[in-house]
């Protein structure tokens, strides 16, 4: 029996700020819901499907729809509904990438697109890089145009090109490239880009398709919004404006970073236009305590000067300085002071070596060469998440499908008591084959297939110590159980072979490097996941994630040239970096590499900052 709105509690946590109960409660009318950094913004999405789903303001047979920017955040989203709700409810929560949900609209209905542009079915994804658009436009006589350019009106430009562009040169050059797309050799090759167009002529040219998506789906959640490109919102626009549909878009404008790839400039703005958005906004912090806090709050500031203060709800959990430029006099002084004090730390319990993450602006593996043989003198491994393996960065190689799903299998074989290894293969496996939750026969069968692959798997392990070649063995087992196949047609970013064979050999690559010198497979695993290393990351790449302790290596004015008061876009992306800490973040300046940014100091030291000699950083000798 649904629970009366009036008597809903939320799910796994003791309540909601009072904005975050307003905005969740909104069910009438769309919502824009911005929400700085540790506001808790997916957990808010989750509870308000709880809500919907639970109350029955969103009854069976219809359907919630979630789409996120990145896989990761999908998936994170969808467990925490799955954790919230039953089963039954959970099922018609749908949260996907924005390409995932245009290609599954595309796949679905492909048929309805006017036959000049109807791609055929068995077409391939495209992954174009600016050499390829290059090459096709010097083929075509346009050296004159610029690749991004070119990139930008691909996205952005509607169908029909004879209706939707008027000058006529750059109408034939649309045209030839969406022909030779469709014409390789190897048979059509589309972009996410060239997807979301078809999409949003197949909803614009068939009144009924777009009466059904609106029909399945009451609600639509958009996260990430501040990240909505212009082609991305002429879709949604498309899909759902003067519906009845209830949408509900999370971001903060704050950590608008993506705006090289084409972000839109005020996009909850248009937002509140286009759909008669309310506005909310989330105003407490669970993430970082209230020191840290203050400084966020004092660079937020900079960013938007009408900015509301934000209530710290993190607690303080360490002593001592929990904000602080570090001075070093050399490179030298500078690795090897923040090697023993990581060291130091680790050995007194208060952190874990993963716990503490090394962030530059660029150039990683610099930064690796500098730092790695020294944080090894003290016994720590630094783990480059921005170094290429087989074509791939080890950071965007363990957020893959692939990695997922295999090692999922693989801890199964180091373990016969892994319930969330368990759990995740079967659910891998079940989308992976097709299987219905409701086919009691196909999740029996499913879950003998994964018994005896796993037992044998436990056996391999036992009896052979950590080696590559073993490891190449474990990992052709496990992808022969999956299905090569099943993984290519399952994930569209793996139908292009070139793409799968640069996840498929990054992940081999790595896994031998992490069986050298390791004493059990367990050790592997772990190694290969990054657990007990140091992690060192590009800022960019910190977005999304969260660390007890940050260290900001090479804060100087030639490192960061580009950190102004007013770059905004670069400002914002040190503004992401900063919130990721939860307890401690530090600024690692060294003399001998830059001068000092002095606004920046400015800035922050009357908040809180403080300035310590790097000599002392381990403070005094007992």
């Amino acid at each position: 029996m649904p629970v009366a709105p009036e008597d809903w509690r939320p799910q796994g946590v003791d309540d909601l700020e009072p904005r975050a109960w307003n905005a969740l409660r909104e069910t009438a009318q769309s919502v824009c819901v911005t929400a700085g950094a540790g506001a808790g913004k997916t957990e808010f999405l989750a509870q308000k499907a709880a809500y919907l789903l639970q109350t029955g303001l969103c009854p069976q047979p219809k359907r919630i729809l979630a789409i996120s920017f990145k896989r990761d955040a999908a998936q994170n989203l969808a467990a925490r509904v799955r954790q919230r709700c039953s089963e039954e409810q959970a099922r018609r929560f749908q949260s996907m990438t924005f390409d995932a949900f245009t290609k599954h609209m595309l796949d679905h209905f492909r048929l309805a697109i006017p036959e000049a542009y109807r791609p055929p079915a068995d077409y391939s994804i495209a992954f174009p890089s600016r050499q390829d658009i290059e090459l096709f436009l010097r083929r075509h006589g346009r050296p004159d145009v610029s690749a991004d350019r070119f990139e930008r009106a691909v996205a952005r430009t509607a169908l029909p090109l004879e209706e939707t562009v008027e000058n006529p040169r750059a109408r034939e050059l649309l045209r030839a490239y969406w022909e030779e797309q469709y014409t390789m050799p190897d048979g059509a090759l589309l972009s996410f880009p060239m997807i979301n167009r078809l999409v949003e002529y197949m909803l614009r040219s068939n009144p009924t398709i777009k009466r059904a998506l609106r029909l399945t789906y009451p609600f639509v959640f958009l996260d990430e919004f501040q990240d909505t490109t212009y082609a991305q919102d002429s879709l949604v626009k498309g899909a759902f404006r003067d519906s009845n549909s209830v949408l509900t878009a999370v971001g903060d404008d704050k950590q608008k970073i993506m705006g090289w790839a084409g972000a839109m400039n005020n996009a909850f703005d248009e937002f509140v236009i286009d759909f008669n958005a309310v506005r909310h906004a989330l105003l407490r912090n669970w993430r970082s305590h209230e020191a840290l806090v203050a400084i966020q709050h004092v660079i937020a500031r900079q960013i938007d000067p009408d900015v509301e203060e934000v209530e710290a709800r993190g607690e303080l959990a360490v002593e001592g300085d929990t904000a602080a430029i570090w001075r070093f006099d050399s490179r030298e002084q500078e690795a090897e002071q923040i090697a023993r004090w990581i060291r130091s730390e680790v050995d007194a319990g208060r952190i874990a070596p993963h716990d503490a993450a090394i962030l530059v602006r660029m150039r990683a593996n610099n930064v690796e060469d500098e730092l790695a043989p020294v944080l090894r003198e003290n016994g720590l491994i630094l783990r480059n998440l921005a170094r290429n393996v087989g074509g791939i960065a080890i950071q965007d190689l363990l957020a893959e499908p692939l990695t997922e799903v295999v090692l999922s299998l693989l801890r199964l074989g180091t373990s016969a008591r892994d319930p969330d290894a368990w759990n995740t293969t079967q659910d891998h496996l079940q989308a992976l084959a097709g299987t219905s939750p409701d086919d009691e026969t196909g999740q029996e069968r499913l879950q003998r297939e994964i018994a005896v692959f796993s037992r044998n798997l436990r056996q391999t392990m036992r009896d052979e110590p950590p080696d590559p070649a073993v490891a190449d063995r474990l990992f052709a087992q496990t992808l022969e159980f999956t299905g090569v196949e099943r993984l290519r047609q399952t994930y569209p970013e793996y139908r292009r072979d070139a793409d799968f064979q640069r996840v498929r050999t990054g992940f081999q690559l790595l896994l031998r490097e992490c069986t050298e010198n390791a004493v059990d497979w367990i050790s592997v695993l772990d190694r290969f996941e990054g657990k007990g290393q140091v992690p060192l990351m590009t800022i960019h790449k910190s977005k999304g994630l969260e660390f007890h302790t940050m260290i900001f290596f090479g804060l100087d004015a030639q490192t960061w040239w580009s950190l102004l008061p007013d770059h905004d876009e670069e400002l914002k992306s040190f503004f992401v970096a900063f919130t990721r800490a939860k307890q401690r973040a530090f600024f690692a300046y060294c003399s001998e590499r830059g001068n000092t940014i002095g606004w920046l100091e400015q800035l922050l030291l009357p908040a809180g900052v403080v300035q310590v000699d790097g000599a002392d950083i381990m403070g005094p000798d007992p």
